[in-house]
């Protein structure tokens, strides 16, 4: 049975701080003094019997009981937003989903879903809040409850290990490179000459780059000195148009430059069958019926790759 003596302001103090990693960050986020905070938190330790943080020098981090508390108090206030705002909005039938998307599913998958899905709905006020960035950050925002799903390939990600997963399809990431370019229709390529160029890479501790970073240590490769790492699709494109430079991409995300003929596929493959792009979500949050609908958009979506 939840405790009376837990307060709204309880939770608030407790995400913020979980959020911020500070005390003092999240009382100014609160518009509160640090004691404040400080002793919000501690009434919610007594009332819990339990340590949330580990206080160091370099910030507060989350203990065991307080990482299992996070996965119900974001939800919770989450929850509680939804239902104040269902309210507000009952009038209008008004419909918000927060989605994080990686990079695997930018061009296509989730741009078709979201539309397959804005179309089946009876309300003329749908919206998808789209959230991009790495997977760590996605997926620790949907266990805040800041999102309400994830959609890409994130199945390495450490982060997702309380959260759910479902599979949609295999998406391998390709090298490509300019029309023109030395290494382009070369039929038989050595992974040496791959060092040569310039590369465009996601960023260290992605799960992509785990990924690259491992086709390297399999070849016994160092990667080149020349590097642009970004998860930036537009940015990636124009630069390996304009450039010598071999970028590592999701088929999905470089799919359209490839039938347009702006860019090749070099011949040698960086993985196999590719990783597992799906949708995550907080098994802790009750779905609505705009998130299930959207859901099985994605999945309809998917089945017609």
């Amino acid at each position: 049975m939840l405790s009376s003596r837990i307060k709204l302001r309880h939770l608030q103090a407790f995400l913020e701080v979980a959020r911020q990693r500070s005390f003092a960050r999240a009382a100014e986020c609160l518009a509160i003094s640090q004691p404040g905070v400080s002793k919000t938190i501690r009434e919610l330790e007594e009332i819990l019997g339990a340590e949330l943080f580990e206080r160091g020098t370099q910030g507060v981090a989350l203990t065991q009981a307080g990482l299992t508390f996070l996965r119900h108090a974001g939800p919770a206030i989450r929850a509680l937003e939804e239902g104040v705002s269902a309210v507000g909005d009952a009038h209008q039938g008004a419909r918000w989903l927060r989605v994080g998307a990686l990079s695997t599913v930018e061009s296509r998958l989730l741009p078709h879903a979201i539309r397959r899905w804005q179309a089946a709905q009876s309300s003329e006020s749908v919206g998808v809040d789209v959230v991009t960035g790495r997977s760590a950050f996605l997926l620790s925002q949907l266990r805040l409850g800041e999102l309400d799903l994830v959609v890409g390939r994130m199945t390495e990600a450490r982060e997702i290990r309380d959260l759910t997963f479902e599979h949609l399809y295999y998406e391998p990431l390709v090298l490509v490179v300019r029309v023109g370019h030395p290494l382009a229709g070369v039929a038989s390529l050595a992974p040496g000459r791959l060092v040569e160029f310039p590369w465009v890479l996601p960023p260290p501790q992605t799960t992509l780059r785990q990924q690259v970073d491992s086709f390297f240590v399999r070849h016994g490769l160092e990667l080149p000195g020349r590097l642009l790492e970004t998860l930036s699709l537009p940015v990636s494109a124009g630069y390996t148009r304009d450039s010598e430079a071999i970028w590592v991409a999701p088929r999905e995300a470089v799919i359209e430059e490839l039938e347009a003929g702006r860019l090749v596929e070099l011949s040698l493959p960086l993985e196999g069958q590719g990783g597992s792009v799906g949708l995550c979500i907080n098994a802790s949050m009750q779905p609505s019926l705009a998130l299930e609908a959207f859901c099985e958009a994605l999945r309809e979506t998917a089945s017609e790759r």
